[in-house]
């Protein structure tokens, strides 16, 4: 079948821009032919420095006939309703049928040749393509992100003829801008298009252009003993900067591996796009760099490498500079001018977040096995080098700096990791910190975010979150599961927003409030919380806009998140959150006992048991309390699967309760499957709803019991089944 072949040529396209607007090409070309009625076999879009290219393979030559019937007025109904429908569909009244005293029109439309989908199709999309940002040229009124030479449109190997704003549809590209033949390409279909864009030095596929990159890059490296630093963002960016890349190694002083690592690699990516180079043989960086041209040197690259390195040494000159001055300067400094910048208008300096987070990380020490004199120390330390010069100039070094300059102030190194790490981790691919240290400043620097924004009322919706909330509810998540850290969350935010209402009661719209020594448990032991908040069940009326329950459901919600990606089920997260509580490596355990259970013939049969005894005692609550106490047993006429049952949750209720008391989930899991059997049989054996008043109570009593006993593990009401 016909091919179609698109190609938008112009001046440079940013590399940042250039896979987005592959898929907006992609997705707006198939919308509308979707919606004209056409099908086809494939569809690809390509994405380079000048050029967005489309392929459609297997397009039909027109669209098909189409018939349509439509619903009209009754035939019966006023004159003006039958006018109105008459001329909706173009139609006569003798042109519409009647059934069951409804009228009905059928309409007819041809189909269309898909030459001319295609040039409305191209039409409309240029004209209203998303770019981020763009712009017109000349005395046109087209907006691109850069000015159109020219587009390339062929159907079947013939030119889709039509004109925008005075640029001509044609069959004609353009090779490489320095190395390519100078001359005009023309093209019959995307294999020709291709094997001469090649010929002239054009990688039409991303792909291809970064495997040319790492290839001939390692192969550089390797030639001179050294390996490329792997760098998969700077490769994206690269691969959209040259047509026809070119890896050239240059050098660079090595009097510059003095400063740190980070801040070479930086100042390498971020101004020039350079790959750093390491030595196998040794730690740390070599004194080398990797550039990627856009064309290929007779030389070999030697006067490329020569001019980069030039500019590379100014580059590290200045960041020489500010890692020479920021020593100068040091952390009183710092933090001293802390108290003019705010964090927001609502929660204040970032010197009193300081505060806040000094005095969360040193409640939060002891329940991680930190020093609490360190964890203090370091979240005074934390937020200094934001006022630095080196991180004014890459904000991207914020904290990794901040440690190497508390470690050359002579703190310990737990401290200066802790500075350098509290903000991991960002990202769901991010490694977390295992340093006790280092694990309660970067708890406590979350959770002040998110208390703070949430006191508030500054919440995510929908898809915007401005505060990255989600990332630190995560983040507080992913700290907590794998440091194994048994913290009461629920308890921590309090305390933490009481340091707010005492240090700023305006920002946090609340009064100063008294707290109260509260003990909590940790890894299994008793601990005492300082300072810790009263509720508002306890008495406290000024909480504000601070709802605590606001902040869990948000922590359930990302947790239901991190195990649904884990492969574990969101009403299993719903069903153990229902118990209220908020350790959350607690909650990790039993949602995945609570799985493996439900996954066995006993966990599937008694959680339909479940289900019924629960549909049962839902009935009869509406028609009043239901009935609480001890089952009786050895009544006259008891069939004897009441009694079993009976036995069997009193039994189960001691061994769950003690299952539960050791955090021995899958004990207390076996436990509730042994009440399988004897729940089965009740239900085939047993009238719950008995004749006998006194039968009936005892029953309904029973069915309670069951239910509490296995609402001690979960909320099985919330599970799906």
């Amino acid at each position: 079948m016909p091919q179609l072949l698109l190609e938008v040529f112009s001046e440079e396209i940013p590399a940042r821009m250039q896979q987005g607007a592959a898929r907006d090409l992609e997705r707006m070309v198939s919308d509308r032919l979707k919606a004209a009625g056409l099908t086809w076999e494939a569809l690809t879009t390509y994405a380079g420095p000048r050029r967005l290219t489309l392929v459609i393979d297997g397009l039909p030559t027109a669209t098909p006939d189409r018939e349509e019937e439509v619903k009209g007025p009754r035939a019966s109904a006023p004159e003006q309703a039958l006018e109105g429908f008459l001329r909706k569909t173009g139609l006569t009244r003798d042109q519409l049928t009647e059934r069951d005293g409804v009228l009905f029109a059928v309409l007819s439309s041809k189909g269309r040749a898909t030459t001319d989908l295609v040039a409305e199709t191209v039409d409309q999309v240029i004209r209203t393509f998303p770019w981020p940002k763009s712009m017109r040229w000349g005395s046109g009124t087209l907006r691109w992100v850069r000015p159109i030479k020219r587009i390339l449109c062929l159907f079947d190997g013939q030119v889709v003829p039509f004109e925008i704003d005075g640029i001509q549809s044609d069959a004609i590209t353009e090779g490489h801008r320095f190395l390519g033949s100078g001359e005009l390409l023309r093209v019959s279909d995307f294999v020709d298009y291709r094997t001469q864009l090649e010929k002239n030095f054009v990688l039409l596929d991303v792909a291809d252009r970064k495997l040319r990159i790492l290839e001939q890059a390692k192969a550089a490296c390797a030639a001179r003993g050294l390996a490329l630093v792997d760098d998969d963002g700077l490769l994206d960016e690269v691969a959209g900067l040259a047509e026809w890349p070119t890896p050239i190694l240059g050098d660079m002083d090595p009097q510059f591996l003095a400063l740190p690592p980070e801040v070479v690699r930086l100042s390498m990516k971020v101004h020039q796009k350079y790959f750093a180079v390491r030595d196998p043989s040794k730690d740390g960086l070599a004194p080398n760099f990797l550039v990627v041209a856009n064309v290929e040197a007779t030389d070999g690259g030697k006067a490329l490498a020569a001019g980069n390195s030039r500019v590379l040494s100014a580059r590290l000159n200045d960041a020489r500079f500010f890692w020479d001055e920021d020593q100068k300067v040091g952390f009183d400094a710092w933090n001293a001018k802390l108290s003019g910048v705010t964090f927001h208008a609502k929660l204040g300096t970032l010197a009193e977040r300081v505060e806040r987070i000094a005095a969360l990380a040193r409640e939060i020490a002891p329940l991680v096995g930190a020093d609490p004199d360190e964890a203090e120390t370091a979240a005074r330390l934390s937020k200094a080098d934001l006022l630095s010069g080196m991180v004014s100039e890459f904000p991207e070094l914020q904290g990794i700096m901040g440690g190497y300059y508390a470690r050359l102030a002579g703190h310990s190194d737990a401290i200066a990791d802790a500075v350098r790490d509290h903000y991991k981790p960002q990202g769901p691919a991010d490694t977390v910190p295992t340093a006790p240290v280092t694990v309660a400043v970067a708890l406590a620097d979350k959770l002040d975010t998110l208390v703070g924004f949430f006191a508030i009322d500054e919440k995510p919706t929908g898809s915007k979150d401005p505060f990255a909330l989600r990332r630190a509810a995560l983040g507080v998540i992913r700290l907590l599961i794998e440091n194994g850290a048994r913290l009461p969350v629920r308890e921590i935010a309090l305390f933490q927003a009481g340091l707010g209402f005492e240090q700023a009661a305006q920002r946090y719209a609340a009064q100063q409030i008294a707290t109260a020594p509260k003990k909590v448990m940790f890894n299994g032991q008793e601990a005492e919380l300082a300072g810790f908040i009263a509720t508002p069940e306890d008495g406290l009326k000024s909480v504000a806009d601070f709802r605590p329950a606001e902040l869990s459901a948000f922590f359930a919600d990302r947790l239901t998140v991190l195990l649904r990606d884990q492969g574990q089920r969101h009403d299993l997260v719903a069903a153990v959150f229902a118990l209220g509580d908020d350790d959350l490596v607690r909650i990790v355990r039993r949602v995945e006992a609570l799985a493996a259970f439900l996954a066995t013939d006993d966990g599937a049969n008694l959680l339909a048991g479940y289900k019924r005894a629960s549909n049962i005692l839902r009935a009869e609550e509406k028609k009043g309390p239901i009935p609480t106490g001890m089952v009786q047993t050895g009544l006259p006429n008891q069939p004897e699967a009441e009694t079993t049952l009976a036995f069997a949750v009193g039994a189960a209720r001691t061994a769950v309760e003690a299952a539960l008391e050791t955090e021995d989930f899958a004990a207390a899991m076996t436990a509730l499957a042994r009440l399988r059997a004897p729940v089965d049989r009740f239900f085939d054996d047993v009238l719950v709803n008995s004749d006998v008043p006194a039968e009936r109570e005892n029953r309904l009593k029973l069915l309670g019991q069951v239910r509490d006993v296995m609402g001690q593990v979960a909320d099985f009401g919330q599970i799906a089944g």
